[in-house]
Formats: structure tokens, C-alpha cells, sequence
């Protein structure tokens, strides 16, 4: 199973939380998606999913353009609710909620606003649905296109790994991809936050 994050975005290049709001890839990121869709094509995967997002829409696209491969939504794999956090900084969130705030400094889990998700929730569901999608796709290659935080919980949550675990794993670079297989019923990440040389890493926010 290859997880591949979105390309970049506006709001990525800004740094700030974009949630479930609907931004699309800017002029780079379709670029990205452009110049790695061929990499992850040489795969051969069986079957394409993704979150409903735009960008996460558009970056499966650049496959389906090449392999005619059909896109399949999931609402599973779309990016984590931060609630009325959509559209401030990072940095603003201890001003906003110090609880919060001391939550994030100290590497435990919190609440995206009182009326978004927590990370543990987002890994819980998208590790539900990579599960579901690997039992229907026996032997398969799959191809997951979603976002940083999803990806990174959704492998915390294949692998049993706590929260606290996955703050010492480095953010999702856009359009990187991982890639976990399931052996004898066992879960094993092979690759992380693989970045190819010709993607630009620069001002990427994984929010």
C-alpha cells in the first residue's frame, strides 16, 4: 500500500491550518503531482483511492492521466476537521487555546479547536479504512492519495503506535509517499516520507 500526500498548496506555503476547507493545488503543486505521478505509475498499482479534497483530487489525477486508472473517493481519508481553526497559523494556536497550546509543546495528543478532531481520531478512521481497503485488495498494490497528518496516523494506527511515538516521525512532505505491507498478518512500514529529487521540500506545512 503507497499513501501519497497531496502536492503544495497556498495555504501550505502560508503555514496555516487548512483542514477540511476545500484549497486547491496551487501552480506547484501540479507540478509535483506531474513529475512524480509516473514514479508511483511504475508500481503498477491495482486500484486508486482518495480523500474527497480538491487537492488530494488533483494530485490522484496526475495518475489517472497517465494509467486511466479509476478514482475512488473516501471521506475516511480526508484531512483532519480543525473545527474553527481553518485558516489561522500554527503559531497563533497557544494564544488561541493554551491548553492546547501546552498540549503541542509538551508532544501529547489535543483537541483541533473544540469542535475538530484529534489526531488519535483522524488515525483511528483512516487506519479503519487502509485496513478494509487491504482485505479487498488481497496481493495488490494500492495507492492511497490523503494528507500529511492522515497518512502519518492512519500508519500509527496499521502499526499499534501511539501518539507520542509519531511526533518523533518527520512531517509528510508534499507529494511524498510511503509505503506499509502486511505480511502474515502483520503490518511493516517500508519507506517513509519518501521524497524525490526532483520535489521541491521547501515551505511545506503539514496542516
Amino acid at each position: 500500500m503507497v499513501l501519497w500526500r497531496h502536492g503544495v498548496t497556498d495555504w501550505n506555503e502560508r503555514g496555516i491550518f487548512q483542514g477540511r476547507a476545500d484549497i486547491p493545488l496551487n501552480a506547484r503543486g501540479l507540478a509535483q503531482a506531474a513529475t512524480v505521478a509516473p514514479l508511483l505509475a511504475a508500481m503498477h498499482p491495482a486500484a486508486l483511492y482518495t480523500s474527497p479534497l480538491s487537492r488530494a483530487k488533483q494530485t490522484a489525477q496526475a495518475l489517472v492521466d497517465l494509467t486511466g486508472a479509476e478514482m475512488h473517493a473516501d471521506d475516511r481519508l480526508t484531512e483532519i476537521d480543525v473545527g474553527t481553526w481553518v485558516g489561522i497559523s500554527l503559531a497563533k494556536v497557544a494564544s488561541i487555546d493554551p491548553a492546547a497550546g501546552a498540549d503541542m509543546a509538551a508532544g501529547r495528543d489535543y483537541r483541533r479547536s473544540p469542535t475538530g478532531e484529534t489526531m488519535t481520531e483522524v488515525g483511528q478512521r483512516v487506519g479503519e479504512c487502509l485496513r478494509e481497503l487491504a482485505n479487498r485488495h488481497e496481493g495488490e498494490t494500492v495507492l492511497v492519495t490523503s494528507h500529511g497528518g492522515a497518512i502519518r496516523m492512519g500508519i500509527a494506527s496499521l502499526l499499534g503506535l501511539p501518539y507520542e511515538t509519531t511526533t518523533k516521525f518527520g512531517g509528510m512532505v508534499n507529494c511524498a509517499w510511503s509505503s506499509v505491507v502486511r505480511r502474515s498478518g502483520a503490518w511493516r512500514l517500508e519507506a517513509y516520507n519518501h521524497t524525490p529529487p526532483v520535489v521541491d521540500p521547501k515551505s511545506n506545512v503539514e496542516i
